[in-house]
């Protein structure tokens, strides 16, 4: 699902127009940037929780030189599912041998 569809589904869902549904997400999306560029985290309890997390400088091997090459250290985001968010699709999506099989 992208942006769009996940726009139109809020809007079938809610009673708000597309342009309403739109800016809504836009809202929290913003939201949950600014919280995590303060460097605080996101807690939805059932959803999950979004935080930042720090890497350290790591040297790796270039795959296709073989040669080692360093990679700098930085802070990325990170989403890590609650508990009720992973049970539900443990429960619903089944493993197969090429990956993951949809409801």
């Amino acid at each position: 699902m992208n942006k769009g569809e996940f726009i139109d589904r809020l809007a079938d869902r809610t009673d708000l127009t597309k342009k309403e549904a739109r800016g809504l997400l836009d809202t929290v999306l913003d939201l949950v940037s600014e919280t995590l560029l303060q460097g605080e985290d996101v807690k939805l309890v059932g959803f999950g929780k979004f935080s930042v997390r720090a890497r350290k400088a790591s040297s790796r091997i270039n795959p296709q030189t073989k040669r080692p090459i360093q990679v700098a250290a930085k802070v990325v985001p990170l989403f890590k599912p609650g508990k009720e968010l992973r049970r539900q699709v443990e429960k619903t999506l089944k493993v197969t041998p090429t990956g993951v099989a949809k409801k």
